[in-house]
């Protein structure tokens, strides 16, 4: 794996290079983590994580695996639809921002039907055919092989189970690209200098955003991946989509 190239931003690295680049900006940005995520989405997330939900399926009993769990909105989530005789498995690939998350959901009294796993999308240590819903919002653009990290989800779900994708993409209108270019790649940087002082984390942000498949060709990679009646749906005119698969 060493050896192998892959891209961390604009640069190009060896890919066990980009795991740990990766894990130094989120250990970066961990304490401000909801911060950041209000900067980069001008406070947006919450709808896109909400519409994401609705697209979930997920209800009591179920189990839900969400990925690059961050601080835990959509674990809060689920934990709440899921009941007492469900599990939500809250994962991240980064120790701080999982304790961050850890910290979060105890505080909000969600410890009953949640566990913390740190595991890489990649490789994930979970049985087959074992969760209902997958869920993996803003995280895949890290992952050093997307390809990987699908056909990994693809085996952990049930037959019958989905995965929801929600990721920054690609605006459907060229004036809206022009600003969302502006926007992320002009002032998100200068902004989390100001905020958090971390101008290169930010923009490292901003050019991951830029190198992330686009809505079809991400759809491809989940059709590759085995999964059946895939669609997106575009939110904030493409800004962000979600992806959908089944496991049939």
């Amino acid at each position: 794996m060493k050896d192998e190239k892959t891209h961390f931003g604009y640069e190009d690295v060896n890919a066990d290079e980009k795991v740990e680049r990766v894990r130094a900006v989120f250990d970066s940005v961990a304490s401000s983590y909801d911060v950041m995520n209000d900067l980069m989405s001008m406070g947006v997330h919450r709808l896109w994580k909400r519409h994401t939900i609705e697209l979930s399926g997920v209800r009591r009993g179920h189990k839900v695996l969400d990925l690059a769990a961050g601080t835990g909105d959509l674990s809060a989530r689920f934990s709440g639809l899921v009941g007492p005789t469900g599990e939500v498995v809250f994962s991240d690939i980064n120790a701080a921002m999982l304790e961050q998350g850890r910290i979060r959901m105890l505080d909000e009294g969600h410890a009953n039907n949640i566990r913390y796993v740190q595991a890489n999308a990649q490789y994930l240590p979970f049985p087959d055919n074992y969760f209902n819903c997958v869920t993996i919002g803003f995280g895949l653009r890290n992952v050093t092989d997307k390809q990987m990290a699908l056909d990994a989800i693809f085996r952990v779900l049930k037959p019958g189970g989905r995965l929801l994708v929600l990721e920054f993409s690609k605006p459907t209108t060229k004036p809206l690209e022009k600003i969302y270019d502006f926007y992320y790649f002009k002032l998100l940087p200068k902004i989390g200098k100001l905020v958090a002082n971390d101008e290169d984390s930010y923009r490292y942000l901003a050019e991951s955003i830029r190198m992330h498949p686009d809505q079809e060709t991400l759809k491809g990679m989940l059709e590759k991946a085995g999964f059946e009646r895939s669609e997106y749906f575009n939110m904030t005119g493409g800004i962000v989509a979600v992806h959908r698969g089944f496991k049939l």
